[in-house]
C-alpha cells in the first residue's frame, strides 16, 4: 500500500470496508443457502483457475477477463450477501501482473463483491425472483420461469453490475494515477471492470447466468445449469482466442508502419492517414465492412516497400536524378515480397504491389491499365495522391483540400479511376475531411464543403521519395 497515493489507499479501504458489510449478513443468518454458496463459489474458482491451465494445447489468453455468468447466476439464485459471497474467492484468485499483487487482489473481491451486492438488491426490487419459477436452488416444483418477463430484471442486474464495476474502476484509477474519471474508465484491464465498452458482453454473461439459474431451479436442477455453463465458457475461450491472434496482426501492423517511420521520417501520418481516406473510399463505394477493413490495411501499409529503399534516398530533401527515382520505385515490389507470407493481409498484398499504377498504363512497377488495376490498388492510389498533396512536402507547401480534390478529379480517367475520385470528392463534401495523426500535424482540416477550411500549422517537409504532388503537366502524385 505504501506506492500507492493516500486517497487510492483510502479508497481501497473503504471498498474493503463496505464489501464487509455486504457479505457478513450471509455469515450470521442462519437461512444462508450455504451448500448453494459453496457450489457457485467453486464453480466460479475454477473458471478462474481455468484461465491460468493449459486447455487444448493452448494458455487461456491474458486479455479473456473475469468469468462473471456463475456470479450473475448467483446474484439471480441467493440472498443478496450471498450472492456477494460468492464472488470473493474467484476474485482473490485472479492473475495479476501488476504490482501490489495482494492489494489488487483485495481491491478486486471487494469491488465484485460489492457490485454482485448492489445487482441482487435491484434484481430484487425489481421482483426478479418471483420470475425465475421453483422454490430455491434445487426445487423440483411443477412451477417454470416466466418468459420474457424474467429477462428484464436480469437485464438490469446484469448492468447495474457492469455500471458498478466500472465506477469503482474509474475512481481507483483517478486516485492512484490522478487523472479525471470519466478518462479512467476507458481502456480498463479486462481482470478488473473491462469499461462501458464491455456493457454488451456483460449482459450477454448476464443471460447465460440466467440460463443457469432458470435450469437449476428446473425438475433437471444442477447437472442441467452446468450443461449451460459449459458451452458459455467455450464460446468465451474461442472468442478471446480470436482476440489474441486480432491483436497479434494489429501488432504486425503497427511494427511494419512504426519501422517504415522510423526509417522516413518525414512521412510520419502519412500511411495512418492514407488508411483512412482508403476507407472512406470503400464506403462510400458500398464495400462490406470486412473488405473495407482490408482496404484500410492496405492504405496503412503501401509504403512499407521503403524498409528496402535506401534512407538516403528517403530523406534526400531535393529532386531524386533517374537512377535513384528507378531505385525508389521498386518499394511497391519490396513491400509485396515482405508481406507475402502475411496470411491474414489477403488482397491488400495486390493494392501494395499496385498502388503506383495509373489507369493510362504508364504507371510502375508493370504497367497496368484500368481494369487491369486490382480495385483495391486503385482506392489506395487515390488516397496515397490525396494525403500527399495535402501534406507538406521538401519541395511543395500543403495544399487546400479542396484544390488537391480539384486536382483528383483533373487527372481522372488518366492517373486515376474516376469512381474512386468521385467516391473521395463525396466522402469529404458529406463528412470532412478530419484526419487521425499521432505522428506529424503537417495537414490540414476541413469541413464539409460549405464550411470553413482551418490549416493546421506546418512541422517538418517531407520526403522527396513520398508519393507527392509532381510539377506541373505531370500530374497529381507523380512522386514515387
Amino acid at each position: 500500500m505504501r506506492v500507492l497515493p493516500p486517497g487510492a489507499r483510502a479508497l481501497i479501504l473503504c471498498a474493503v470496508l463496505a464489501a464487509c458489510g455486504c457479505v457478513a449478513p450471509a455469515l450470521t443468518d442462519s437461512a444462508t443457502p450455504w451448500p448453494a454458496v459453496a457450489l457457485l463459489g467453486v464453480l466460479c474458482l475454477g473458471c478462474e483457475l481455468l484461465r491460468s491451465c493449459r486447455l487444448l494445447g493452448s494458455r487461456m489468453p491474458e486479455g479473456m477477463g473475469a468469468f462473471f455468468p456463475v456470479v450473475l447466476a448467483a446474484v439471480y439464485l441467493l440472498p443478496p450477501a450471498a450472492a456477494a459471497l460468492v464472488a470473493v474467492p474467484a476474485a482473490l484468485a485472479a492473475p495479476v501482473v501488476q504490482r501490489p499483487v495482494w492489494v489488487r487482489r483485495i481491491w478486486h473481491a471487494a469491488q465484485q463483491a460489492t457490485a454482485a451486492r448492489v445487482a441482487a438488491q435491484v434484481y430484487g426490487l425489481l421482483g426478479g425472483p418471483a420470475t425465475l419459477g421453483g422454490a430455491g436452488p434445487g426445487a423440483t416444483d411443477a412451477r417454470v420461469a416466466d418468459f420474457p418477463y424474467a429477462v428484464v430484471p436480469a437485464g438490469a442486474a446484469a448492468v447495474v453490475f457492469c455500471l458498478m464495476l466500472t465506477a469503482l474502476d474509474a475512481a481507483v484509477l483517478a486516485a492512484a494515477e490522478r487523472r479525471p474519471a470519466i478518462t479512467g474508465r476507458r481502456g480498463l484491464p479486462a481482470t478488473s471492470s473491462g469499461g462501458t465498452a464491455g456493457l454488451a458482453p456483460y449482459c450477454v454473461h448476464g443471460l447465460a447466468g440466467l440460463m443457469m439459474a432458470v435450469m437449476w431451479r428446473s425438475p433437471f436442477g444442477l447437472p442441467a445449469a452446468l450443461l449451460v455453463l459449459l458451452p458459455m465458457y467455450i464460446s468465451c475461450w474461442v472468442f478471446a482466442q480470436y482476440t489474441r491472434e486480432r491483436a497479434a496482426h494489429q501488432a504486425t501492423i503497427r511494427a511494419l508502419v512504426q519501422a517504415v517511420d522510423i526509417k522516413d521520417r518525414y512521412t510520419r501520418g502519412h500511411s495512418e492517414r492514407v488508411g483512412q481516406a482508403s476507407a472512406m473510399i470503400a464506403r462510400e463505394l458500398g464495400m462490406a465492412d470486412d473488405r473495407m477493413e482490408v482496404v484500410r490495411i492496405a492504405g496503412i501499409l503501401h509504403d512499407v516497400g521503403k524498409l528496402g529503399v535506401p534512407t538516403r534516398l528517403l530523406r534526400k530533401d531535393g529532386p531524386l536524378t533517374p537512377e535513384e527515382r528507378r531505385v525508389v520505385e521498386l518499394h511497391p515490389e519490396y513491400g509485396h515480397e515482405m508481406v507475402r507470407g502475411i496470411g491474414f493481409l489477403g488482397e491488400a498484398r495486390s493494392a501494395i504491389l499496385h498502388h503506383h499504377e495509373r489507369v493510362d498504363g504508364t504507371g510502375y512497377p508493370y504497367g497496368l491499365a484500368g481494369e487491369q488495376i486490382p480495385v483495391l490498388a486503385r482506392v489506395v492510389a487515390v488516397a496515397d495522391s490525396f494525403d500527399a498533396m495535402t501534406s507538406t512536402r521538401s519541395y511543395s507547401r500543403a495544399r487546400p483540400v479542396p484544390v488537391a480534390l480539384a486536382e483528383l478529379e483533373r487527372c481522372a480517367g488518366a492517373q486515376f479511376d474516376p469512381a474512386m475520385v468521385r467516391a473521395l470528392v463525396d466522402a469529404i463534401g458529406r463528412h470532412g475531411w478530419h484526419p487521425v495523426v499521432t505522428s506529424d500535424d503537417d495537414v490540414r482540416v476541413v469541413v464539409p464543403r460549405g464550411g470553413a477550411t482551418a490549416p493546421a500549422p506546418s512541422s517538418a517537409p517531407s520526403s522527396a521519395s513520398s508519393s507527392a504532388p509532381a510539377p506541373p503537366g505531370r500530374g497529381a502524385g507523380g512522386g514515387a
